[in-house]
């Protein structure tokens, strides 16, 4: 007799703290963004001082997110084929976001443009890291 195939339908490469404070990062970072270019089109300096707090939110569960995917590196049975470029990705989003927070950190008009470049480029980098954080490869196993 054949025993029956079981279909894990959770992620073991996510924890779930880890999974909330990886999908906190995409709309903090997208309102950064999204404020950036509000401040592109209006020059209201208090667009400016949302988005350094949005920035800093988000580096906050960044970083929070960065420690879990380190000990999930450490970690042999925690390993996943994805895990090495998602890793990657998530310390290129945290690094670059912080020197978004430095150039947010200068006068409103200093920061233009290319604090709004940089806002573009870290919520693509954020979208790309929650996508590869939950698009995970199903293990199958057999019941015992």
């Amino acid at each position: 007799m054949v025993p029956p195939v079981i279909e894990k339908r959770y992620s073991q490469l996510i924890h779930p703290l880890h999974a909330v404070l990886l999908a906190g990062t995409l709309p903090l970072f997208f309102g950064a963004l999204l404020s950036d270019m509000a401040y592109a089109s209006s020059y209201e300096i208090q667009w400016n001082n949302f988005a350094s707090w949005l920035i800093a939110g988000g580096l906050v569960f960044a970083g929070i997110a960065l420690v879990f995917t380190i000990v999930d590196l450490c970690c042999s049975h925690r390993r996943a084929s994805g895990l090495a470029l998602y890793s990657v990705i998530l310390l290129v989003l945290w690094v670059i976001g912080f020197l978004n927070a430095l150039m947010h950190a200068r006068d409103a008009w200093a920061s233009m443009p290319t604090g709004l470049v940089l806002s573009a480029i870290v919520a693509v980098l954020a979208a790309a890291a929650t996508w590869l954080g939950f698009c995970t490869p199903h293990h199958r196993g057999v019941k015992q």
